[in-house]
C-alpha cells in the first residue's frame, strides 16, 4: 500500500473572504500529481465561515458545545466542497469516523474529511493529528502563513519565523492561552499535546504549494519541522 499522508488543509486557504479558486487548482495539481507515491487524508478546517457561526452562538449566549457543533458542521460543508472541487462524490457522505475514513483510504487516492465525532476543547487540528496517529504517518498543516512564528505574522511585522521546534517547546507555546471555538492559534491545544505524547513529526507549510510538492519529492523546503 503507498504511504499515507495526512494533511491540514485550512479553512482560510479555502475559503479566506471569496473561495480561493487559483490556489485551490495549484492544490489539486500538486497532490494529483503525488497520488503514485502516496493516499492523502485531507482534514479540512471550518475557517472563517465556522468562526462567523461560532461568534454569532457566542454573542447570543450560547454555550461551547453548540458553538463546536457549529465549527464542525462547517468543517464538513468545506470538505464536500473539496471533494467535489477534485470530482470525488462523496454521495454516501464524508467520513465521520476514523472506521469510515479507513473503508474510503483503501478505495481512493484522496479522502476528505471535516472534524469527526464531537470531542469537547478541540478544532478540526486534533481530528487531523489523530487521525495521523491512527495511521501512523506524518502530518501536515497547510496554513495561511509560511511556517511557525514566535507570534502571529499577519499581526505582527517583527515576529521570527521558527523552522524547527521540539515537541515539548511546541506544547508549551500552543498551551499559553485556553482554548475557545474558532481560535486563531496554528494548531489547537489538544492536537499540540497529541503530538508531543505520540511524538507525530508534524510539518506546518504555507500556501506556496511549491513548498508541499517539494516536501513530497524530499526536496528542501521552507517550513516549520516539529520534532525531537
Amino acid at each position: 500500500m503507498k504511504k499515507i499522508i495526512v494533511l491540514s488543509l485550512g479553512g482560510s486557504l479555502i475559503i479566506p473572504e471569496e473561495i480561493d479558486i487559483s490556489f485551490l487548482k495549484k492544490f489539486k495539481k500538486v497532490i494529483l500529481e503525488n497520488t503514485k507515491k502516496y493516499k492523502f487524508i485531507v482534514v479540512c478546517g471550518g475557517g472563517g465561515i465556522a468562526r462567523k457561526y461560532i461568534y454569532a452562538l457566542r454573542e447570543a449566549g450560547i454555550n461551547e458545545e453548540f458553538q463546536s457543533y457549529s465549527g464542525i458542521s462547517a468543517t464538513r460543508m468545506n470538505a464536500r466542497f473539496m471533494s467535489y472541487f477534485f470530482k470525488i462524490n462523496p454521495k454516501q457522505g464524508v467520513p465521520h469516523t476514523l472506521k469510515t475514513l479507513e473503508k474510503y483510504i483503501r478505495k481512493q487516492n484522496v479522502v476528505f474529511c471535516g472534524a469527526l465525532e464531537y470531542k469537547p476543547n478541540q478544532t478540526s487540528d486534533s481530528t487531523a493529528v489523530e487521525t495521523a496517529q491512527h495511521f501512523k504517518c506524518d502530518f501536515i498543516n497547510l496554513t495561511n502563513v509560511p511556517g511557525l512564528y514566535d507570534k502571529n505574522p499577519l499581526k505582527y511585522k517583527n515576529a521570527t519565523f521558527i523552522p524547527q521546534i521540539s515537541w515539548k517547546d511546541f506544547y508549551k507555546m500552543a498551551t499559553q492561552k485556553k482554548f475557545s471555538p474558532g481560535q486563531h492559534f496554528i494548531l489547537d491545544q489538544n492536537a499540540a499535546k497529541m503530538i508531543l505524547k505520540h511524538k507525530i513529526k508534524t510539518f506546518i507549510l504555507g500556501k506556496d504549494l511549491k513548498q508541499l510538492d517539494n516536501f513530497l519529492n524530499n526536496k528542501k523546503f521552507i517550513g516549520t519541522t516539529i520534532k525531537g
